[in-house]
């Protein structure tokens, strides 16, 4: 029960992620909606026509139209230009016969010497490694 509720959680931010929303953005909310406000009082505009002057179509001639408002539109949310970019690779090997063919070498032989350095500074000395006898 415990992995399906943390993986829905991690699920949920990773899709927040995705539509590149922030602290930021949700903080700023209530700006929206006060402006949204001033809107519909000042020029009886509905949310969707709001939406279309700030995020849509008419964002450009209302920035133009609007100079005086250009202090409140940069506290809007939203607002940020943001790019991401992934490549995604999957190879599926099909071919069961090269499984087949790559051999296990093993080299049970173990060889390993200590062999000292060719000066003599600090040959005999605590920081010398432990010799075979």
């Amino acid at each position: 029960m415990i992995a399906k509720l943390i993986s829905i959680v991690i699920s949920g931010l990773v899709l927040t992620q995705s539509f590149n929303v922030g602290v930021n953005d949700i903080v700023q909310l209530d700006e929206l909606m006060e402006h949204a406000k001033f809107h519909a009082d000042e020029y009886g505009d509905n949310f969707v026509v709001f939406i279309s002057k700030h995020y849509g179509e008419l964002k450009q001639v209302h920035h133009k139209e609007h100079q005086e408002e250009k202090e409140e539109h940069e506290q809007l949310p939203f607002q940020h230009q943001g790019s991401t970019n992934s490549f995604l690779a999957l190879i599926i090997n099909d071919n069961k016969n090269d499984q087949n063919k790559i051999e296990e070498q093993k080299n049970s032989s173990t060889t390993f010497f200590y062999q000292s350095p060719d000066y003599n500074c600090h040959l005999s000395g605590i920081f010398q490694p432990p010799r075979q006898a």
